[in-house]
């Protein structure tokens, strides 16, 4: 008599998935803002690992390193960023932003004064002590262990270039005073390439996926032109990508908008995983995406969070987690989880519609393999 086969775990699960091999069902990953986990665990009693346990989320995400620098101003950043928190309420649950209310570096105008900053972070601001046994802990479950970081200090470029140079200087810094921008960024990338590859010798191997973050697409079109991304950007983007496949894990960059256009080159630098696949910004459907470069990357993402998880039925959710189901389900590649993360706006009825969906949809039973 045949021994039934053990059921995957998620390890297993996410390896086949991101080799372009169909797992027993489409790994699944959960991203939502802390006023929507916040509403998760009141209405449904459960604690958030409780509700990520209860749906099988496969991809679990470390804290990382604990802030150990100089102390910071009421507002401020590692990068002497000012914020200020701006509150909106729906029903019950409110979400708080943080606007950029003073960048300091915003009109200084030569090479000599930015390099002169005082408020360059270091690497050594931070404990890298911990990420070893926050890798155990999702290790013991049999999870994927995922670096993040958190959404203001995540490892890019352009971000943080706008938040603390400003949006429009260093737009036009990059179109015409270049040396400001090499000078800008040179600084960011030497500081997030020795964090990160702290980071990834503190973990000793047991990181799987490291994300990155970096918005090179607004919704319509891309915010930088291919060949300005060249110059300014895509050095330091490979070099990231080139520090996490050192230590043997892969990378998985987060990018809103319609950045369609560089899917190839970010393919050229190495790139494992597209995040986010917003399917309302242009040239992103999942299904173009797919024939265009499926073969040569995975994708995360695609589950639309400004028309149908907020404004749709369970129905209109179920439909469209079976589309994207029948596209990936026997060709791996893809780790469902929705196009940025689940805002206020959005019903605990419509996730946990969504997360069964998943499941029901995910499986490659649902469609008779």
């Amino acid at each position: 008599m045949k021994r039934p086969s053990r059921p995957m775990n998620s390890r297993q699960r996410v390896l086949l998935a991101l080799n372009h091999q169909a797992p027993d069902r489409i790994p699944i990953d959960f991203w939502a803002s802390p006023a929507v986990i916040e509403d998760l665990e009141r209405k449904l009693s459960l604690s958030y690992e409780g509700f990520l346990d209860r749906y099988d989320v496969d991809l679990r995400y470390i804290e990382g390193p604990r802030y150990i620098g100089p102390t910071l101003a009421h507002g401020e950043d590692i990068w002497g960023v000012r914020r200020s928190s701006v509150k909106v309420t729906r029903d019950a649950c409110a979400e708080v932003y943080q606007e950029v209310t003073i960048s300091p570096l915003a009109g200084m105008d030569s090479v000599a004064e930015i390099a002169a900053y005082r408020h360059w972070p270091s690497p050594d601001w931070f404990d890298y002590s911990c990420i070893e046994e926050q890798c155990d802990r999702i290790l013991a479950g049999e999870r994927v262990v995922v670096f993040m970081g958190d959404r203001l200090n995540r490892i890019a470029q352009l971000k943080p270039a706008m938040y603390v140079r400003g949006a429009e200087d260093i737009f036009m810094d990059m179109a015409v005073r270049p040396e400001l921008a090499a000078c800008i960024f040179g600084r960011i990338k030497a500081f997030y390439l020795e964090y990160l590859t702290r980071i990834l010798e503190a973990g000793k191997g047991k990181i799987d996926i490291v994300l990155t973050g970096d918005d090179f697409g607004a919704q319509h079109n891309l915010l930088v032109s291919p060949a300005m991304w060249h110059e300014h950007l895509a050095p330091g983007f490979r070099e990231y990508i080139e520090r996490v496949h050192a230590h043997q894990a892969r990378c998985m960059h987060h990018t809103c908008g319609a950045v369609a256009g560089l899917i190839p080159d970010m393919l050229a630098c190495g790139l494992d995983v597209l995040q986010s696949c917003q399917p309302e910004a242009g040239g992103m459907e999942m299904s173009v995406l797919k024939a265009a470069h499926g073969k040569h990357i995975c994708f995360q993402g695609g589950i639309s969070i400004q028309k149908t998880l907020p404004f749709g039925t369970p129905a209109d959710i179920r439909e469209e987690v079976e589309a994207l189901a029948d596209l990936f389900r026997d060709d791996g590649g893809y780790i469902f989880c929705t196009a940025h993360n689940i805002q206020a706006d959005t019903s605990v009825a419509n996730i946990v519609a969504l997360m069964e969906a998943y499941h029901e949809f995910g499986r490659r039973e649902a469609a008779g393999a």
